[in-house]
């Protein structure tokens, strides 16, 4: 397999599509495209790597087959090894995990757009506007269920490392960027997720990049 993704510093959904990866236990070669470069609308069109999500990142391919979106390329991986390995096993916690999954996959635009991926960065406290605050309540609240429900089995959402810790990985970033104030628990599950060794490689390589995108960049960096 090769997966195709972004910089690693600032590409939320090729973090996701990596950890996913990663989580399966299977090998695969790893391609970096830098977007938004002075070919990028060039290489979008005709990349044969990237055509298939017309230059969206991640994409996975398995030999002839192609998956693009994260969410599309984890519920292909857990088909190839064991869902069991993606998702928990009990009804109850895997239907609160697939929900959270989903409602990441499609909400919380403002706290995107005002708190984008930058993983190189730490910032004074970020002010927040309404819509953002309330996508961070928001977020808190279903950590707080789910770790209150089902995280008694470890330190993760859902006791072991699972889907929704790999989608939600990417906030815990920004709120560590941005300086967004949480609660203790919400801080101990945040740093489970940042001291995985998984992230930890991440992370060392996006701090070694040398691109940067000027829009993705936080105008009172440190």
């Amino acid at each position: 397999m090769k997966l195709i993704i972004g910089n690693k510093n600032y590409s939320s959904w090729s973090l996701r599509g990596w950890l996913a990866a990663k989580q399966s236990g299977l090998a695969f070669e790893e391609i970096t495209v830098p977007l938004f470069g002075d070919d990028w609308d060039q290489r979008k069109r005709h990349d044969d790597d990237i055509a298939p999500s017309s230059g969206k990142v991640p994409v996975l391919w398995d030999g002839d087959a192609v998956v693009w979106d994260s969410l599309a390329i984890i519920e292909y991986l857990a088909d190839k090894v064991g869902r069991d390995r993606f998702w928990p096993k009990p009804d109850d916690a895997r239907a609160m995990a697939r929900s959270m999954v989903a409602e990441m996959h499609s909400s919380y635009q403002a706290l995107r757009a005002e708190c984008p991926m930058n993983m190189r960065r730490q910032v004074e406290p970020a002010e927040l506007t309404d819509a953002a605050r309330a996508d961070v309540v928001r977020i808190l609240t279903l950590w707080a269920e789910a770790r209150a429900r089902f995280g008694r089995g470890g330190p993760f959402l859902f006791g072991t490392y699972s889907a929704a810790d790999i989608i939600y990985a990417p906030v815990v970033s920004r709120f560590m960027t941005y300086g967004i104030g949480v609660p203790g628990f919400a801080l101990a599950y945040m740093e489970a997720v940042w001291d995985h060794e998984w992230l930890q490689s991440w992370l060392a390589a996006a701090e070694t990049e040398d691109w940067v995108i000027e829009q993705y960049e936080v105008p009172r960096a440190k």
